[in-house]
Formats: C-alpha cells, sequence, structure tokens
C-alpha cells in the first residue's frame, strides 16, 4: 500500500514554544477556534507536473482543502471563508501580514506550498498564532503524489496536536461492514475507507456474511468473523499484503473476536458444552485458554489498553450488565448499575473510560462509564444503534445506527455516525452503501 512510502521531515524553521492561542477540548462545539486554511501555494511548472493527479485541479488547493474538512469536522475549529482572505497564499507562506488576519478574526493560520522534487510531492506547511503574531510549527513531507491526500490528514494531525495538547485522529482508516439490499437478503462486504470517507476499497466480495471486523492496536492487521458453509470462522487479514489465513472454526461462537493491546492474542466468546464463556487464543502457538467458567452467558470482552484487565458483559446478575475482571479472570467485579441493559463494552486507549451500548424502555444509547463505573454519561439515543469504536486518542466514537421498517418492510438503512466525547458535533459519517460494525485503526503515521 502506498502509505508506507511517506517520509516525514521536519524542516529546520524555527518552533516557538510559547502562543496566545489555545482550544478547548472538553466543550465540544461550544466555542470553536477561528482558523484560517490558506490554500497551498504551487508554482506553474510543478502544478503542470502533477495535473493528472487530481484531473486537472490544484493539488495545493486540494490538500488544504482537506486540512479544511477535517477541522472543521472535529467541531472544535471554524474555519473561515477564503473569500474574506486579503494576502496571496505564497507571499503569506513567506511571511504573514497578521494584521490582514487578525482583521478577519482569525486566531490561527495554516500557510503552505507544494513542489516537484524528483517526481516525488513535497509540501512544506506552517501553524502560525496570529494573535501572538509568531510561527508555531514548521513542518515539511515528501512522498509519492498519489499519497496527497494523506498529506492533508496528518497536517491536520499536526495542528490538532499543537492547538489542543493532544494527539489527532486524522491520519487513520475505518473498517466496516459494507451492507447493500433488502433486509431479509443482506449483502455484506468487508470495507475500508479514510477517516473521512474516501478512497473506499472493498476487501471481500460478498459471497459469504461477514460481521464485527476489529483492527489490530499495532499494525494494519484485521480480525473478522465470517461464516463458511454456514460455520463461524474467524479470520486474520493483512490489509498491506492481503493475506488471509483463518484462525479456526468455531461452532459456538457468539461474539466476534478482538486483538489484545499488543496484538500478540485474539479474546472473544464462544459456547462450548451449553456454556458461553470467554476465551483467548495466542496467535503465534494457537493455544486456546479459557478466562471465564460460569454458568451465565459471558460475552463481547475487550482488553484494557495495557492488557491488564477486560471488560464484557454477563447475565450473572440476571440482566446484562458490564463487568470487568484481570486478565487471568479473577476477581470479576460488576460495574454497571443503572437502569436498562448493558452490553458491547469498549476501553477507551487512554484507559479511563469505557464506552457501551444500553438498551432501556425500548431506546438505544451509546455511552460512557469510569473504569468503576462511575460517571455514566450518555451521550445519543435512537431507535437502533450499537458497536461504538474509539479513535486513537480517544476523543471521539463511532458507531452505527439502523432505522425502523415501514408497515411494507421498506425504509430500513444501516449507516454510521460519531458522536464526541462530550455529547456534541453528533454527524453521519459518509459511505458508499448502507454500513455496520466500524471499527477505527491506529495512527498511520505512527
Amino acid at each position: 500500500m502506498i502509505f508506507r512510502y511517506l517520509l516525514i521531515i521536519i524542516i529546520l524553521f524555527p518552533i516557538k514554544a510559547f502562543a496566545l492561542i489555545e482550544v478547548d477540548i472538553t466543550r465540544g462545539n461550544l466555542s470553536p477556534l477561528p482558523i484560517a486554511v490558506s490554500p497551498l501555494s504551487i508554482d506553474e511548472k510543478s502544478k503542470e507536473s502533477f495535473k493528472n493527479i487530481l484531473k486537472k485541479k490544484n493539488i495545493g488547493a486540494e490538500i488544504s482543502k482537506v486540512v479544511e474538512n477535517n477541522l472543521k469536522q472535529s467541531g472544535l475549529f471554524n474555519p473561515l471563508n477564503k473569500d474574506a482572505f486579503l494576502q496571496k497564499p505564497d507571499i503569506a507562506h513567506l511571511k504573514p501580514r497578521f494584521e490582514d488576519w487578525a482583521l478577519i478574526k482569525a486566531q490561527a493560520l495554516i500557510t503552505g506550498k507544494v513542489t516537484n522534487v524528483d517526481g516525488k510531492l513535497r509540501v512544506e506547511f506552517r501553524l502560525w498564532d496570529v494573535l501572538a503574531a509568531k510561527e508555531m510549527i514548521a513542518i515539511a513531507f515528501t512522498t509519492v503524489p498519489d499519497n496527497w491526500r494523506r498529506v492533508g490528514h496528518i497536517i491536520t494531525d499536526k495542528v490538532y496536536e499543537r492547538l489542543t495538547g493532544e494527539k489527532g485522529y486524522f491520519d487513520t482508516r475505518i473498517i466496516y461492514v459494507a451492507e447493500e439490499g433488502p433486509k431479509v437478503q443482506r449483502v455484506k462486504k468487508l470495507a475500508i475507507m479514510d477517516q473521512d470517507g474516501f478512497n473506499t476499497k472493498y476487501l471481500t466480495l460478498g459471497n459469504e456474511l461477514v460481521l464485527t471486523p476489529r483492527f489490530n492496536p499495532t499494525n494494519q492487521m484485521v480480525t473478522y468473523l465470517s461464516y463458511f458453509r454456514n460455520l463461524p470462522r474467524v479470520y486474520l487479514l493483512d490489509i498491506e499484503t492481503g493475506k488471509q489465513e483463518v484462525v479456526g472454526d468455531f461452532p459456538g461462537m457468539t461474539f466476534a473476536p478482538r486483538f489484545s493491546p499488543d496484538g500478540k492474542k485474539i479474546i472473544m466468546s464462544f459456547a462450548k458444552d451449553g456454556n458461553s464463556d470467554i476465551y483467548t487464543m495466542d496467535l503465534e502457538s494457537r493455544i486456546v485458554q479459557r478466562i471465564t467458567n460460569h454458568p451465565s452467558i459471558d460475552t463481547s470482552p475487550s482488553y484494557s489498553p495495557d492488557g491488564k484487565y477486560i471488560a464484557f458483559n454477563s447475565d450473572r446478575s440476571r440482566y446484562q450488565q458490564i463487568y470487568v475482571m484481570k486478565s487471568n479472570g479473577s476477581n470479576v467485579k460488576r460495574i454497571s448499575f443503572g437502569k436498562g441493559l448493558y452490553g458491547t463494552p469498549v476501553w477507551s486507549p487512554r484507559g479511563d473510560l469505557i464506552a457501551f451500548t444500553k438498551l432501556h424502555k425500548g431506546k438505544f444509547y451509546i455511552g460512557v462509564m469510569r473504569t468503576d463505573g462511575s460517571g455514566e454519561r450518555l451521550l445519543t439515543e435512537n431507535f437502533y444503534q450499537e458497536a461504538p469504536s474509539w479513535s486513537p486518542n480517544g476523543r471521539v466514537l463511532i458507531f452505527y445506527r439502523e432505522t425502523k421498517t415501514d408497515s411494507k418492510g421498506e425504509g430500513f438503512s444501516a449507516k454510521l455516525w460519531s458522536i464526541d466525547l462530550t455529547g456534541y458535533n453528533e454527524r453521519q459519517v459518509t459511505t458508499e452503501t448502507d454500513a455496520s460494525d466500524p471499527s477505527w485503526s491506529s495512527l498511520l503515521s505512527n
């Protein structure tokens, strides 16, 4: 895959450590930061050499659009209208007239330059603090021209991190189940796309039912569940090479596998001898180890980011609730005590929260709670929604939502949605088809 060939070069422009602006990341989109994203300038010779990449569009302007859209969709930034810009992009990149940018209420400014260097795409960008009239970041990237969208995502990550103090999540991908056809005859394929919905690729043909793909936290490996001759089978898929292998057949599979934080194990639940328990499998030795042994139904396990604990749901208290235990199965504790049924617990990459699905009075909720069960917050409710997955910085959740069918059995759809941890900035994530079971990758540029 082409993203292997991205080179990141920090160029020797001075980077200022102090600035007057900051972004409040605790309040969602209540007061987004006004930011000007100037189109990246490009000389005529470089523009001509790259014209076939984007069907004669200006590659510098297109990269800046990626940055602008990412920032806007985060809910934390308000990109300003380019019609109001008073300074030309090439001049602004060399030395901004800060009074011109302050006049249009910009607090931060992004400038850049695109050139062709021996057939490679070289992109410089700078982040400026308009209020302090200082440069904050200066970085350059050299890569193959087809990687231009990734450059936009990486620029966004650098800007986001510098202004918020936490890692970004834009240079990432989402794998999901693409769905088409009537509700009772859905064709389901594995699909992958950039986090903003572009560069969609289909990884399976739809001949077999596929469910619940999950990314390895350490690389671009995916595990998923597929039905082969009506029997559940667990697969590993290397997205880089396209190589696929069968981990094993699990006739009693009750919930799809997830990776351990180090990527060396998968954890799953399946029924054996009439009882559903949680098991792990070492991917190198293929040794299966039983973690729980209880007459109730234990399912949907998820590791904590340090690998020391496992969250899962169980009906051992008569109703489906969330429990936490040590990774060896000891010290089991129930942590959910609210009204309703709880499921699909997923540990935040930060380690401080667990996301979940909740069913109460006929409505489905996506929520979060602390790892001891305190501080439960319901972020969104709907007719049917589930399967939350965290962005790699623990800031955003993606999930899927289904609609009701009408009296004729029509009108059904399944779509991906995302919501900020604060409960703000809920939005639909664009996909080419209906979509379910999303899983967010780690940062590609790590």
